[in-house]
Order: structure tokens, then C-alpha cells, then sequence
């Protein structure tokens, strides 16, 4: 319970939604001492201007980083890609490392307003990863290959998934509108139109 893991970046937000992001800190970090003190892990992460990730409930050694990476021709949002680590973090390496091969970048593709995607992984199966983004996917090989999970007919943009510990055919998906509930691993889904849920963005108060 002592080690703990986060993810540092600096945004500016524009009232058109429109964001930059930078700044020398960012990456991902490792603490093994409940909070006191952190580590930044780099070791095959380059350049991380934002990363989402998840660690598999199965294996707390395996993560999962869908990372933004400076390149020399874009240091603001970066290239988006997705990397594993299978010692807690000590060394990292892109899921597909065969420079013959290139990853599917659907899965990879930022949810609208500009967000990374964010990554689910099964808690029964470390193989098992959920991407959320303009459409949802999944993948049973570590991220090589995916399938779509649920589409984006109404303009939907996926923000969560969440996977019951007990049963994985039951899956929550946030999304735009709200949340929908698949009790067959994403066959058939719940409708947000019969359940009082909905994805909060902004909140203001008065004084």
C-alpha cells in the first residue's frame, strides 16, 4: 500500500477549448513510501508531456501508459502512444517495439475536446485493456491488436471505463452523456436515457 504512482502535467485551458500543454516536470511518478518522496520514471518513457495509466489489479507489477511524447516537430500535444512496463515501472517499452509494425492508432485517438484516452485493464486478465476515447476498445493481447467495444453513433465521446472485480462481463462505460451499464462484456448495453446519470464537467458557486 506504500507504493503509489502519478501522473504530472501543466495545462492552459482557452475558453474554445483549446489547450497547450508543456512544462519541465511532466511525467510519470513512483513513490515507495507513501507519498514522502517520488521518483520520475524515464527509463523508455521519452519526453512525456501527458500520460493516463492503469495498473493491472492482477499484476501490480504491469502498467499500462497511454503517453503523449515530445518529437522534434511537436512539443505541445505530442504523439500519442502506448506503453507497458512490467517491473513497477522501472523500464518501460512501447507495446508494439517492431519498427516494422505500427500500432493500431485508433485506440489512440484523443477524445474530443482533446483529452488522451484513458486505459482500463481487467482485473482478472492483465492482457485485457480497455481504451476510452471517441469510440471504446479493447484489447486481449496487451494493446497489439483491438476490437470496438461500443461505437459513437450519437457523438459520444467515451471518458471511463470500470470493470467489476467480481464478475468482468459487467462494465460501466462514462461517456458524454452519461453512464451505461453491459452485463455481457459489451454485447448489449444499459440506455442513458432511462437512468438519472450524466458526466459533470464545470461547477461554479457564487460567494
Amino acid at each position: 500500500p506504500n507504493i503509489v504512482y502519478a501522473v504530472l502535467w501543466q495545462q492552459q485551458q482557452s475558453f474554445i477549448e483549446g489547450q497547450a500543454f508543456g512544462g519541465a516536470a511532466n511525467g510519470v511518478y513512483k513513490s515507495t513510501d507513501g507519498g514522502t518522496t517520488w521518483n520520475q520514471l524515464t527509463n523508455g518513457l521519452p519526453g512525456v508531456i501527458q500520460a493516463n495509466i492503469a495498473i493491472a489489479p492482477s499484476n501490480s507489477k504491469v502498467i499500462y501508459a497511454l503517453a503523449s511524447t515530445a518529437t522534434p516537430t511537436n512539443s505541445v500535444t505530442g504523439v500519442v502512444n502506448l506503453y507497458k512496463t512490467t517491473d513497477g515501472g522501472e523500464h518501460w517499452a512501447p507495446v508494439i517495439s517492431d519498427s516494422t509494425r505500427v500500432m493500431d492508432p485508433r485506440p489512440l485517438a484523443r477524445i474530443g475536446g482533446g483529452d488522451l484516452p484513458t486505459v482500463t485493464v481487467d482485473p482478472k486478465n492483465e492482457n485485457a485493456i480497455y481504451s476510452a476515447s471517441v469510440v471504446m476498445w479493447r484489447s486481449e493481447n496487451g494493446g497489439v491488436t483491438w476490437t470496438a467495444v461500443r461505437g459513437s453513433p450519437g457523438g459520444d465521446d467515451y471518458q471511463r471505463v470500470w470493470v467489476n472485480p467480481n464478475n468482468t462481463d459487467i462494465i460501466l462505460a462514462i461517456s458524454d452523456q452519461g453512464g451505461v451499464i453491459s452485463a455481457n462484456r459489451g454485447m448489449s448495453w444499459s440506455n442513458w436515457y432511462t437512468q438519472p446519470t450524466a458526466a459533470m464537467y464545470h461547477v461554479s458557486t457564487d460567494n
